[in-house]
């Protein structure tokens, strides 16, 4: 396997170090209330996670590192076509990629094939940083051909892709993660960012809400795209998907299989549809 020395020897340890920060700031400071054992889901997070992780560092990394080097040699790309100073393609590089993920995760939920995969990240009944590695082996290989795509697209450089993904998935730690952060620094941050707050509501049983709150690192695109809540108390969510609440049904051999088997309506096991009284626009919160 060839190494990636920034993933392999720098990115990898910083994830690493900052998912054990988060799960002990999350753990002194909740945000929200868990109703199962996290030692339990942690380690079923973790084992469903394990495919994806391979699948990251043997194709989903390599592959799309491989087509930047081509494309940056061959200056095919939006920003293999203009000279731009660095910093402006750092910059650059950022806003698209992060906006062409917030497309992708859209397609996630609105396509019903890639729903039946992504479906296995929402049926977490709790929501945490160990949610952020509960993705579908079947995700990940669908992810392969979006981002080589966009990095043709864009003209994203080798260097320049790492980066962004390093900052990406650290992103995805954070906003997933139940650390309760003080509500007028949360404010702050969310001006800009996507915060555990705001994630949250994205986990809504409330398919209103679910469909809500698509970003990644930043929350313009929701504002953009008129899709931004910041109006549902923590407390007042329920995590998950409506149809999948019994912890018997979300066994890791049920999860891997759950893309494979007839899809439910969004209706929780009684038949009922899980609805809340709109809102007006608020700021985040608490």
């Amino acid at each position: 396997m060839q190494k990636v020395p920034l993933m392999d020897y720098v990115g990898n340890p910083l994830l690493v170090c900052l998912f054990i920060i988060l799960l002990g700031l999350q753990w002194r400071f909740p945000l929200r209330r868990q109703h199962f054992s996290v030692l339990h889901r942690l380690v079923r997070n973790f084992v469903l996670s394990i495919p994806g992780f391979v699948i990251v560092r043997l194709a989903m990394l390599p592959i799309p590192i491989a087509i930047a080097m081509w494309a940056q040699n061959r200056h095919i790309g939006l920003l293999n076509w203009i000279h731009l100073p660095t910093w402006f393609v750092f910059i650059a590089t950022f806003l698209l990629m992060d906006y062409a993920y917030w497309w992708w995760h859209w397609a996630m939920h609105m396509v019903p094939f890639f729903w039946r995969f992504h479906n296995v990240h929402h049926t977490d009944l709790d929501l945490d940083v160990t949610t952020a590695a509960r993705f579908h082996f079947g995700e990940m290989i669908l992810s392969i051909g979006f981002l080589s795509l966009a990095v043709v697209l864009f003209g994203i450089g080798p260097m320049m892709l790492i980066v962004f993904f390093l900052t990406f998935e650290a992103a995805t730690m954070f906003h997933h993660s139940n650390w309760r952060l003080p509500i007028r620094l949360e404010r702050v941050l969310n001006l800009i960012l996507v915060t555990p707050r705001m994630h949250g509501i994205h986990h809504s049983i409330v398919q209103r809400e679910t469909n809500s709150n698509w970003g990644t690192m930043f929350c313009w695109w929701d504002s953009l795209h008129r899709t931004l809540r910041r109006d549902v108390p923590q407390d007042a969510i329920t995590v998950g998907v409506a149809a999948y609440r019994e912890e018997n049904e979300l066994t890791l051999g049920k999860l891997l299989a759950l893309p494979f088997r007839a899809q439910r309506e969004w209706r929780l096991p009684n038949g009922e549809i899980p609805e809340r009284q709109p809102q007006p626009a608020e700021k985040l919160a608490e």
